[in-house]
C-alpha cells in the first residue's frame, strides 16, 4: 500500500519530505498530490517522456504473459540478490505492473517496495500488485521522487537507467540490481518475426554508462526455455518494444508458421552493482 512507503517519497518540485493527509500527499512547502482511486500517486512534473510510456494494450499483454509465470526465474534471481540487512525500501525504477517487485517482496516479508514508472496504466496494476507495495508515476530521466539514500535495493528490469539518480536514492551500503536481456533472448522469435534484436554489446554499454557511479560486484546470466503457444508468442511481442515496430497482420501470419507450442529461449543477465562512495561535502 502507498502508506507503507510514503516515508520513502520526496516532493518532485522541492525535494522535501512528503506526508499523507486524507487522499493526498503534501510537503511542507504546500505542494499537494492526489492519490488516485486505484491507489497510486502521480508525481510526474511537466509532461515527462510520456511518448515512451507503456500503453494500455502493452500493459494488458504484460499482465497476461507475466501472470502465466513465463519470466518467474527472473523474479527469483532478483529475490535471491535482494536479501540483506541494509535498512530501507526496495525501489523498482521502471517497474511496469510491479510483477517482479511483487515476487521479490513475497520472498522478503520484512520489506516494503515502491514501484516507479511513467505509465499510469502500468501503475494502476502495480498499486494493487502486493499489499506491501506503493506506486508512483514519475519520469526516470528526471530527478526521482525518492529521498536520498532511502533505498536498500534499487531494481531495474528491462528499463531506462539514470545513473546519478539511481546512485542518489540508494543507501551507501545498498545494491543496484539490473536485469538486462542478452543477445540470445527470444532467439527463436527474433529472425522469424522480425523483432528488434538485442545488441551483443548491451551489457558492456550498461557498465560503461553506470561506471562513474557504480562498480560491478557480481553478475549471473540466467538462461531457460519457455514453451510458448501462439497466443503467448503474440503476447510477449505485444508487451515489449517490438510492439511499436511490427505490423499486426504480418505478425499474425508469421506466428502461424511457427510450431505450436514453440520452445523459446529466455536469456537475462542480472548484475549487482555497489555504489561508488559519495564524496564528502566541501
Amino acid at each position: 500500500m502507498l502508506g507503507d512507503v510514503v516515508g520513502t517519497l520526496a516532493c518532485p518540485h522541492c525535494g522535501a519530505d512528503l506526508a499523507a493527509a486524507d487522499n493526498t500527499l503534501r510537503c511542507a512547502a504546500g505542494h499537494t498530490f492526489d492519490v488516485a482511486k486505484q491507489g497510486y500517486v502521480n508525481l510526474l512534473t511537466g509532461t515527462g517522456s510520456v511518448g515512451t510510456a507503456d500503453t494500455a494494450a502493452m500493459v494488458a499483454a504484460r499482465v497476461d504473459f507475466l501472470g502465466a509465470g513465463h519470466y518467474d526465474p527472473i523474479g527469483d534471481a532478483l529475490a535471491a540478490a535482494s536479501a540483506g540487512a541494509v535498512p530501507g525500501a526496495l525501489v523498482d525504477v521502471g517497474a511496469g505492473t510491479g510483477h517482479h517487485l511483487a515476487r521479490v517482496l513475497d520472498a522478503l516479508p520484512e520489506r516494503h517496495g515502491l514501484a516507479l514508472d511513467i505509465s499510469k496504466y502500468a501503475l494502476r496494476r502495480a498499486a494493487r500488485a502486493h499489499p506491501r507495495m506503493g506506486a508512483a508515476v514519475c519520469d526516470a530521466w528526471r530527478p526521482l521522487p525518492v529521498r536520498t539514500g532511502a533505498a536498500a535495493r534499487v531494481l531495474n528490469v528491462f528499463a531506462p537507467r539514470n545513473p546519478p539518480e539511481l546512485h542518489r536514492i540508494l543507501a551507501a551500503e545498498g545494491t543496484l540490481l539490473v536485469a538486462a536481456p542478452t543477445a540470445g533472448h527470444l532467439a527463436e522469435l527474433v529472425p522469424a518475426l522480425g523483432l528488434l534484436q538485442v545488441d551483443p554489446d548491451k551489457q558492456e554499454r550498461i557498465d560503461v554508462k553506470l561506471a562513474p557511479w557504480f562498480t560491478v560486484r557480481e553478475r549471473h546470466t540466467h538462461t531457460f526455455t519457455m514453451a510458448l503457444d501462439h497466443t503467448a508468442i503474440a503476447t510477449v511481442v505485444a508487451m515489449g518494444p517490438s510492439a511499436w515496430h511490427t505490423d499486426p497482420g504480418r505478425l499474425r501470419s508469421a506466428i502461424a508458421e511457427l510450431a505450436n507450442p514453440l520452445a523459446v529461449t529466455a536469456s537475462v543477465t542480472v548484475s549487482a552493482y555497489d555504489p561508488v562512495r559519495r564524496l564528502p561535502n566541501p
